[in-house]
């Protein structure tokens, strides 16, 4: 197993969990880009949301949805709620995704003014 989060996930690379049920974790990011940035990595390995939804026209809409939900319960606990936070998926290497399995990224903790509002 050579995925990073697979191994966090199996627990063979220590992180800082902040979340953990049977389909996910939460994990400070290692190299944060805001107050607060945490990681919401599913436990099965999906390299992207290109995988999680294929050009079929199939795709997990309810594995994806417990993936923000669990997303908006971490920003929750993490206090970024009611103020407000920003929700990332990065696909693809163009998209800037650097590890190649499915995560969110939730970053908050201050103004998130940018190209993206």
């Amino acid at each position: 197993m050579s995925c990073i989060f697979c191994k966090i996930i199996a627990g063979e690379i220590p992180s800082t969990k902040l979340f953990e049920d049977d389909q996910f974790i939460a994990i400070k990011d290692l190299h944060p880009q805001a107050a607060v940035h945490v990681l919401v990595i599913p436990k099965k390995h999906v390299v992207s949301l290109d995988e999680a939804f294929p050009s079929d026209g199939s795709g997990d809409t309810e594995f994806i949805g417990k993936l923000m939900a669990t997303g908006t319960r971490v920003a929750r606990e993490r206090g970024l709620l009611p103020g407000g936070f920003r929700s990332v998926i990065n696909t693809g290497a163009g998209g800037g995704q650097s590890v190649f399995h499915l995560h969110l990224h939730i970053l908050g903790g201050g103004s998130m003014s940018g190209k993206f509002g």
